[in-house]
């Protein structure tokens, strides 16, 4: 424990050292200069403050103040000593912050006393502070092992769900990936971002509800299918509704509203302009785009600059114009992830190829 002992008399400042070191486990540093005192103390930890009230320079009150401003200083407990008969002089100490006052003459006896109550305090205040420190370790570390466990299960479910539409990881990967950089663009904070991303695998969810025949059907669906089809938007937010999670919230957001259109001409509520959620302003413009992007049971893909072609021509009527400004800016980032893409997939089937071919030669030797 570190004690500062500050005193404008060299005769009362060897006293108080003299005093204070029969109570063991402490470190006593004298200064004369306040002001020396302080620029120690921004370097080094006080764990007790004896301090006079009349010295050169400042007195005790507006060390006290100097004190209290310093980030290691505002629990340090602080003992006054002064002469002074003034009951302003102790208000305006405890106001200050003063602990403690002893009165000259010092009572040696009654000084030790002091000193050792106050540190016994303060070593209690710094064990408590210690246990409230780990307890905030503790639950940040469980925060992000539950955070890490709920991202896990949205991937896992998103890509279950995905299957059955003949979707694949990656589509949830850059739908992901591309609303992370649009909600970037327009400058939502970074908390906003990582939650859209996250939460835009589960944007058709509700497709668990669509049969089968409806989802892998290679031809045009008929009224009857495309309303059972729109139906998942709604469902979706149903299944993902009323949760305590940030990210599921968000995610129903989404769900509910990624083929809503800005003219109101979406479904399932037939929102328009800002009425819909930004989520899912945003979420429509990546979905929409990778699913030109990617093959279907319905269609081929698209070229990646046709389909940039398309989403742009869609501002003001499908698309909120503020996302697709923001798509067109990071449209060079957007690009060259999809250019990596082709690249693994182009690669993966050439493997595929030399793999089938070595297997028939292998045949043919048998």
């Amino acid at each position: 424990m570190r004690i500062f002992a500050i005193d404008g008399s060299p005769s009362i400042l060897s006293f108080m050292c003299q005093a204070v070191s029969a109570v063991d486990t402490c470190e006593i540093l004298p200064f004369l200069d306040p002001s020396e005192a302080l620029m120690t103390m921004q370097t080094l930890q006080a764990d007790l403050i004896i301090v006079d009230y009349n010295m050169p320079g400042m007195n005790g009150v507006e060390l006290i103040l100097r004190v209290r401003q310093l980030s290691n200083g505002r629990d340090v407990p602080v003992i006054m000593l002064t002469s002074e008969t003034d009951p302003a002089i102790k208000i305006d100490a405890i106001e200050a912050g003063a602990t403690e006052f002893l009165t000259k003459p010092i009572d040696r006896t009654e000084l030790t006393i002091r000193v050792r109550n106050l540190l016994a305090l303060r070593i209690a205040q710094k064990t408590l502070a210690s246990h409230a420190q780990s307890l905030e370790r503790d639950v940040a570390s469980a925060r992000a092992r539950i955070a890490a466990q709920e991202r896990e299960i949205i991937w896992r479910l998103s890509k279950a769900i995905a299957c059955r539409d003949g979707e694949t990881a990656q589509h949830l990967e850059r739908v992901a990936i591309v609303a992370g950089m649009i909600a970037e663009e327009l400058g939502l904070d970074s908390a906003t971002c990582e939650l859209i991303s996250l939460a835009s695998p589960l944007h058709d969810v509700g497709k668990i509800g669509v049969s089968d025949a409806i989802l892998l059907k290679a031809g045009p669906l008929d009224a009857g299918e495309m309303e059972q089809m729109r139906a998942h938007a709604a469902f979706g937010a149903e299944i993902l509704g009323d949760s305590a999670s940030q990210v599921i919230q968000v995610a129903a957001r989404i769900a509910g509203s990624h083929h809503e259109k800005w003219d109101g001409t979406g479904y399932p509520m037939q929102l328009n302009g800002t009425n819909i959620p930004i989520e899912g302003r945003i979420v429509a413009v990546a979905d929409v785009f990778d699913a030109l992007c990617s093959e279907r049971p319905y269609k081929k893909a698209w070229q990646v600059d046709a389909a940039y072609g398309e989403i742009l021509k869609g501002a003001g009527h499908h698309f909120d114009p503020g996302c697709i400004a923001a798509f067109d800016r990071k449209w060079p980032l957007i690009r060259q992830l999809y250019t990596r893409a082709d690249k693994a997939v182009a690669a993966e089937a050439d493997l595929l190829q030399i793999i089938t071919q070595t297997n028939k030669t292998l045949e043919s030797a048998v």
